[in-house]
């Protein structure tokens, strides 16, 4: 017995990242909700199904003060997700699991409720269109939906009708009269979001007898009939009261273009007023201070082909008289970071923010001038609470300001859930649905100088061992965005995986990364193959001299932009024994045109300026074997993109095919995913052709390529 028991222990692999089922099973955490009475935290599960196809989600409820076990407390093959607290400390949630009370009905994603003493969950509201997100008030019992109608329907019955017409007819057809028709990996259309109220229906069968948890149903009033496709990734906040909902709509403009608009939303009458709208800027509604009377506003210029956006925090009192704009005042401009706004402390002193900041993405507190809500134009005070070099998101704040919780990774640790004293910044790690994944090797915070004089930071993941008399193979990988910042744990991008393989794995900062000011976004904008291409070579250069890295065994990976400029480096230098390109940008005339937010990236550069970043002019001098990734559901990089560069590497480059058609260059294609891969078995093919690859050209070896690709 003992024998066998020590086979199966040696069987386990040193770390989960030693073996790619056990990463892909590690449990997931996303998103947190608090109750109004600070008891209850509840956040968002994924974990593999029974077959390892895809994740499933399912609610937890954490202990606030950190001292019982997390637990369990939705479950179903369908997931729950989408958690929010209404001010009766009810939960409410969004799940496509069957109703019980209606089984024969056709599964969508209804308006599920958890009574706040407990009991089974129960539907309260399903429509044939389902149910997108839930919005709560913080101090009324007033409840909001985001769903979506078929443009034509008049009301919910005609939605439904017009529903199932389409569906028994086989009918996907989409006739636009607009821009965009695409959003990543998303067809826009027919349906459009609207937001409802979520009120008392009639009860059907007054009088009839009933258990005593039976309820009157719930019915919807659209409180924005007229908002057409304006309200398609709207970010939306609910005053306290309930009284107002404040979103942006996107406002199409002429030639394609838009740009977001601030409005609110008056509850009782259905009806909404613009607050602000200026040319050249878009605006999106933030939290609303504990009064009902500020309101955060976060505005983002519109690039030009010369000038980066610029990201900023406005504070607006909503009941003051005259016009919304002239009671606009600027927060914390002189702060030269991009906030992201997060929460109001209670007694709407200050409001916690968090920002990506020189590698890390902390909890800082911004109190304005005067220490009131709405007080001050300038000589705010902005905080730093949290010390560590994480990153921080969902953040909510207890009813007594005292604390705060979050979502905190790095890229020693996933995202998990924690307790922030505000007085102090201690950080206190919750009792979680799954322990921390065991890591073996080092992380450590490496730099260059620019030839500019600028800081190249970057963190440098280290195997077990890497040492002068065993230095190890270096993979550079490259960002996307470029609007970015490696600061945050990643499923997709996992360095570890490769560091279990011996690799160490260099994670840089280049221009057009956020965390370090304006200027060092602006040193890259508009010539992409200039300052963020030398910043690359720079830190690379710096990191190969150290004794416990291989010079002679290298590669550069990235995706999205990092896909671009991987592209880029093979057109530019022959240094790496090898390039992998994911849902990558090759020809940005090309691109411009086609992906699913042109009007943005048209704004950008001119043709000039695309043409003169653009790797696919460099075709003909790319030497290193590469490795194409793209998905064909990807809107955001177009699949034609990957086909093109595949077809030109073969044809152009200097290592096209041969007589007999052979090339080392390889295309991984993925027929039915998108920008990103999010089908496990699809991940578990990903890393074990990259794995393949990097090891027959970087190490000259041979690695299996995995089963199921069926070679």
């Amino acid at each position: 017995m003992a024998s066998e028991d020590s086979a199966i222990l040696s069987e386990q692999p040193a770390t989960p990242f030693h073996d790619i089922d056990h990463y892909l099973a590690i449990p997931r955490v996303s998103g947190l909700a608090l109750s109004p009475d600070g008891q209850r935290l509840v956040t968002t599960v994924s974990t593999l199904n029974g077959k390892g196809t895809e994740y499933v989600t399912a609610l937890w409820e954490l202990d606030p003060a950190g001292g019982k076990h997390a637990r369990r407390i939705t479950r179903s093959a369908k997931g729950e997700a989408g958690a929010a607290f209404a001010a009766t400390g009810d939960l409410y949630f969004t799940s496509a699991r069957p109703d019980p009370d209606s089984p024969d009905d056709d599964p969508v994603s209804a308006l599920w409720q958890l009574p706040a003493d407990s009991g089974e969950a129960r539907v309260v509201l399903s429509r044939a269109g389902g149910i997108s997100q839930v919005l709560t008030a913080g101090d009324s019992d007033a409840t909001f939906v985001t769903a979506s109608v078929l443009a034509g329907s008049a009301d919910e019955e005609a939605d439904e009708a017009r529903r199932k017409s389409r569906k028994d007819n086989k009918v996907s057809a989409i006739l636009h009269s607009g821009y965009p028709v695409r959003y990543w990996d998303a067809d826009l259309g027919p349906d459009q979001p609207r937001i409802f109220a979520v009120e008392p229906g009639e009860d059907k069968d007054p009088g009839k007898p009933a258990t005593v948890d039976a309820t009157a149903p719930l019915k919807l009033r659209n409180l924005t009939p007229e908002a057409a496709g304006m309200l398609r990734n709207a970010d939306s906040v609910v005053s306290p009261d309930g009284r107002t909902i404040y979103t942006s709509f996107d406002k199409p403009l002429a030639k394609a273009d838009s740009r977001s608009v601030l409005v609110a939303i008056d509850v009782a009458t259905a009806t909404h007023k613009v607050l602000l709208d200026r040319e050249g800027m878009s605006y999106f509604a933030g939290p609303v201070s504990p009064d009902n009377r500020t309101l955060v506003v976060l505005s983002e210029s519109d690039t030009t082909p010369r000038q980066a956006p610029q990201v900023k925090l406005h504070l607006l009192d909503v009941r003051a008289p005259g016009e919304p704009e002239a009671n606009l005042r600027p927060l914390a401009h002189g702060w030269d970071r991009w906030a992201i706004k997060a929460a109001w402390l209670p007694d709407g002193s200050a409001l916690l923010v968090t920002a990506d900041d020189d590698g890390a993405c902390p909890v800082f507190r911004i109190t304005p001038a005067g220490a009131g809500a709405g007080a001050g134009a300038g000589n705010e005070e902005v905080t730093r609470v949290t010390r560590d070099a994480a990153a921080y998101s969902d953040v909510v704040v207890s009813p007594d300001g005292s604390s705060a919780y979050a979502l905190r990774s790095s890229y020693e640790f996933p995202p998990e859930a924690v307790r922030i004293d505000l007085a102090s910044g201690q950080v206190t790690r919750l009792q979680a649905p799954a322990e921390r994944p065991r890591i073996r090797g080092s992380l450590e915070r490496v730099e260059a100088a620019a030839s500019d004089g600028a800081r190249i930071p970057a963190y440098l993941a280290l195997p077990e061992g890497a040492s002068a008399q065993n230095p190890a193979p270096l993979l550079l990988w490259i960002h996307g965005g470029p609007l970015g910042s490696w600061n945050a744990w990643t499923w997709r991008w996992n360095p570890w995986l490769l560091v279990a393989k011996g690799y160490a794995v260099l994670l840089p900062d280049p221009a057009l990364s956020t965390g370090y000011g304006q200027s060092f976004v602006q040193r890259g904008w508009g010539e992409w193959g200039k300052a963020p291409f030398t910043d690359l070579m720079k830190i690379t250069d710096a990191v190969v001299e150290r004794p416990d890295i291989d010079e002679a065994r290298t590669a550069a990976m990235g995706g999205s932009f990092g896909g671009y400029m991987a592209n880029w480096v093979a057109g530019q230098t022959d240094r790496f024994s090898a390039i992998v390109t994911h849902a990558s940008l090759w020809a940005l005339d090309q691109f411009g045109p086609t992906t699913d937010a042109s009007q943005y990236w048209l704004k950008e550069m001119t043709a000039e300026m695309a043409l003169a970043n653009s790797p696919h002019l460099y075709v003909e001098k790319i030497s290193t074997p590469m490795l194409v990734i793209h998905g064909d559901k990807d809107y955001r990089v177009p699949i034609s993109e990957g086909l093109r560069l595949w077809y030109e590497l073969l044809s152009k480059s200097q290592l096209a095919a041969d007589d007999n058609g052979r090339t080392p260059h390889r295309f991984l294609y993925y027929p039915d995913e998108n920008h990103w891969i999010l089908q496990p078995q699809h991940a578990k093919v990903w890393y074990g052709v990259v794995g393949h690859f990097l090891a027959r050209n970087v190490l000259d070896q041979d690695a299996p390529l995995p089963a199921e690709l069926g070679l």
